[in-house]
């Protein structure tokens, strides 16, 4: 569980973030779990954003993205969401 300060660093090092994964009409599939799962033990922080042709809304995606990969939900804002997941082999980012 991440403290507040942990959070608030997190957002703002997700600010200047590209947006690397987005959830579509196919929502939350087998294939979209592994790529969000390699993203985080590649970068630990990512942003992705949910499609209006998703199955659902922003935070319910990201909240079902974080019980499935074992991450953490940083923010959600619109359509837009932010996930973390310490590297415990190769921490990149020190909270």
């Amino acid at each position: 569980m991440l403290t507040s300060k942990e959070r608030a660093k997190l957002r703002t090092l997700a600010n200047p973030l590209e947006t690397i994964l987005q959830v579509g009409k196919g929502g939350i599939g087998e294939q979209l779990v592994k790529q969000v799962d390699d993203a985080l033990r590649a970068r630990e922080l990512i942003k992705m954003r949910v499609l209006e042709t998703a199955p659902g809304f922003a935070r319910e995606i990201a909240q079902q993205l974080a019980e499935q990969t074992d991450s953490e939900v940083v923010q959600v804002i619109g359509t837009r969401f932010v996930l973390y997941r310490k590297n415990k082999k190769d921490p990149k980012i020190i909270l």
